[in-house]
């Protein structure tokens, strides 16, 4: 399945992991205070060791990376 998130797009063939990573996007897209990012940045590092042990294409991490900070930035200017 394409999916397309931060201008990348990607082949995820593991349907768990796919659900995984959108579930993450999700709750860092969701975020709206620093607390919240605080949240969704243990959920990320989470991601990445669960998932590094059964391999991941490393451009997840990227995006989920970028992704987290552009939400920050968005947080921050509103505060």
């Amino acid at each position: 399945m394409l999916t397309h998130h931060n201008k990348v797009l990607m082949v995820l063939t593991n349907p768990q992991l796919e659900n995984s990573y959108n579930k993450v996007i999700t709750t860092i897209k969701s975020c709206e205070t620093k607390s919240q990012l605080e949240g969704a940045s243990r959920m990320v590092k989470n991601f990445k060791i669960l998932y590094k042990k059964v391999g991941y294409p490393k451009v997840l991490s990227y995006s989920l990376d970028e992704t987290l900070k552009q939400q920050y930035i968005i947080t921050i200017c509103q505060l």
